[in-house]
């Protein structure tokens, strides 16, 4: 499992950047983001190398941010390898709420959240899947 942040942000000029710069000024390392917009906010998901921290200066500074476990896979870089991990979760049922994905070192990185993360636990352990947790994360990232 790793941690997430999502934090939410309002779809006016500079408020991306005023989260971003806490990042900066605070030294933790943003590992991966994603923004997805509704009509009067966004929701900036972030992956990084101190969440819980982060999680404070985001509150300290009256950001209205979460702090959550998502799953994490690792995958060959190959073409359709997120495809065929998506498979055996679909062909159980499972449902993944939304899914973000990016390459590090060489390797494919799949984030994603889904209702049943034991059932999840079971379908990686069942299908030798590579799971990181947030330390995995930051030595791909160095």
């Amino acid at each position: 499992m790793v941690h997430q942040l999502s934090i939410f942000i309002q779809n006016k000029a500079g408020t991306l950047e005023k989260v971003l710069r806490l990042f900066k000024t605070s030294q933790i390392q943003i590992i991966t983001t994603t923004l997805a917009d509704t009509q009067d906010f966004g929701i900036c998901r972030v992956i990084c190398t101190e969440p819980e921290r982060a999680f404070l200066v985001l509150k300290e500074a009256g950001i209205t941010a979460t702090l959550t476990q998502v799953q994490a896979i690792a995958l060959v870089n190959t073409p359709g390898q997120a495809a065929d991990a998506l498979e055996i979760f679909a062909s159980d049922g499972i449902e993944i709420s939304y899914l973000y994905s990016f390459l590090l070192k060489d390797k494919g990185v799949l984030i994603f959240k889904t209702d049943n993360k034991e059932r999840v636990d079971q379908i990686i352990a069942e299908h030798c899947l590579t799971t990181l947790n947030d330390c995995d994360l930051i030595k791909l990232a160095q």
